[in-house]
């Protein structure tokens, strides 16, 4: 029983010793690379140094891209004494970078957090700025905020249907006659259609050029319509179809290969001029549009070339859709495989998809491409029997096509992705007041803007702390560096002091939803906390 007793009053004695022999949690005291450090280079290793000794067998070290995905690093090496702790990661092309660390410490507390390094000079994160004309050429008041469509906005709908099919029908046109040897009356037919569909996309051009510059120029003078058209790559790449176009004539009387060349050019100054060219590597997303492009072309141009054929002449339609059923078969898998890879190439995530207008198109379109491919495997199922290409095959392909084309020519003019808007939040309280600014808003590189008001009797803040946690990664949470400075703006309000805190950096590494976490201590140790949520894409 003494000994019981004994053993009772030790353990009181050692539950109410003085927390000051109690070692603290472990710390997070240096880290390398530095918290928003920006390298010439692929750092060799990301170290860790802690106050204390670390458990190395639980939790880890991540590192993850611009986009949130996890990067592959080696196995975690400590020092002898466990207080410093390092993993290896592969060579680090350009780009933003976080590095997420859940670790557990000797004494068994949890110490986690996140912070954000970047390697080069990596490129600003799409936007759907990116893909605004108006922005682009400085005019960014311009354009219509209404949500209806205006006579003026129909019109320029109508123009660009008018302009993508003259254009995928002159350049389609021009191709098969190069590559296929007509006789007869499906010679004229070729001659008088790639005179036409020639004549046609001049006009188509000319209006596709005029409507497109008074809508980006309105309101400026004559000599800004010519900077426009001379000075910037969007401008020069409308000279250029424009200037194409008239000499189209010109390569009606050259042979094959004039032919060739004139359509190649065309389409490649289209390819130049869209939403590939506003994205990253041009190379590949021009590429690939190229591709689309010429694929659509073949398809478009080689069906118009078989439906006047089978108006005028049905042997002469069976002769030349042995031919186009095979090109129609090629064509649609370019068409496939260039629409997918460009999509990836436009998008972060697919999911994106499903949140803008863009995608709801993109749907549509592939499912009209789907229809136009069953449509195609039947028709080469007749003409490979020796069957006469059907009139309905034909017009519900042709009617396919018109669909296309109408969407194509709408799309183009859309963002593909979501707009990011900047973070503007403002709350009034009887203990504090809060404005939180994060512009623009985007994955990479933002402009950080804090204020508190705190009563009068309350004075200056203890401290200030702002953290930014990721949904995707709630328990890496990245604290914003900030600091004070002397703000102009008047926003007085009565019995308060305002204090302003400023931060720029990439310290929203990846796109996704945040919440913005603002702690603040006053003098007398009370810490007043608040929470608002955003996201960017």
């Amino acid at each position: 029983m003494k000994l019981f007793t004994l053993g009772v009053l030790l353990l009181a004695c050692w539950l109410v010793w003085p927390a000051s022999t109690v070692s603290a949690h472990s710390q997070l005291l240096e880290t390398a690379p530095e918290a928003g450090a920006r390298l010439a280079q692929s750092p060799e290793e990301i170290r860790l140094t802690f106050n204390e000794a670390v458990e190395t067998k639980v939790g880890g070290i991540e590192l993850l891209d611009s986009l949130s995905r996890q990067l592959k690093v080696s196995a975690i090496e400590a020092n002898k004494d466990r207080t410093s702790i390092a993993v290896k990661p592969a060579n680090l092309d350009e780009g933003v970078y976080t590095v997420t660390y859940r670790i557990i410490s000797e004494d068994g507390h949890p110490v986690n957090g996140s912070y954000v390094f970047v390697v080069g000079n990596p490129p600003a994160a799409k936007d759907a700025a990116t893909f605004d004309l108006h922005t682009q050429l400085g005019h960014a008041g311009h354009g219509s905020t209404a949500s209806a469509l205006t006579s003026s906005e129909l019109i320029l709908y109508a123009v660009r249907f008018f302009y993508y099919a003259t254009l995928l029908l002159a350049a389609g046109v021009m191709l098969w006659k190069s590559i296929t040897r007509f006789e007869g009356a499906s010679l004229q037919l070729s001659k008088t259609w790639s005179l036409g569909t020639v004549r046609a996309f001049l006009f188509g051009s000319i209006l596709y050029v005029f409507f497109h510059a008074r809508e980006v120029m309105e309101d400026e003078p004559l000599s800004e319509w010519l900077k426009l058209l001379s000075r910037t790559s969007v401008g020069m790449a409308w000279l250029a179809t424009v200037v194409l176009s008239l000499i189209g004539f010109l390569v009606l009387r050259g042979g094959r290969t004039v032919s060739v060349i004139w359509a190649v050019l065309l389409i490649a100054v289209e390819s130049w001029s869209g939403h590939a060219e506003a994205n990253n590597p041009k190379v590949l997303t021009v590429g690939l549009d190229f591709v689309h492009l010429t694929a659509a072309a073949l398809w478009a141009g080689g069906l118009a070339l078989l439906l006047a054929l089978w108006i005028k002449d049905r042997k002469e339609a069976g002769r030349f859709a042995v031919r186009f059923s095979g090109g129609a078969v090629l064509s649609l898998a370019a068409l496939v495989l260039t629409g997918v890879g460009m999509t990836l190439l436009f998008l972060p995530k697919l999911s994106y998809i499903w949140l803008t207008s863009w995608g709801v198109m993109l749907t549509i379109k592939a499912g009209l491409t789907l229809l136009v491919i069953i449509v195609g495997a039947l028709l080469r199922m007749r003409v490979r029997r020796g069957d006469l290409p059907s009139a309905t095959i034909l017009r519900v392909d042709g009617v396919l096509m018109a669909l296309i084309i109408v969407i194509t020519s709408l799309f183009t003019y859309v963002s593909p992705l979501p707009a990011n808007e900047p973070v503007s939040y403002h709350k009034m309280g009887a203990e504090m007041h809060v404005s939180l600014r994060v512009t623009p808003n985007v994955p990479g590189d933002n402009k950080i803007t804090l204020k508190i008001w705190l009563p009068d009797v309350t004075g200056a803040p203890k401290s200030v702390v702002l953290r930014f946690r990721s949904e995707q990664h709630e328990d890496a949470p990245i604290d914003i560096p900030l600091e004070a400075y002397d703000d102009q703006e008047i926003e007085a309000f009565d019995g308060y002091g305002k204090y302003a805190y400023l931060a720029s950096g990439p310290y929203i590494p990846y796109p996704g939803q945040w919440t913005a976490e603002i702690r603040v201590m006053d003098k007398n140790d009370n810490e007043l906390v608040e929470t608002t949520s955003f996201r960017n894409y």
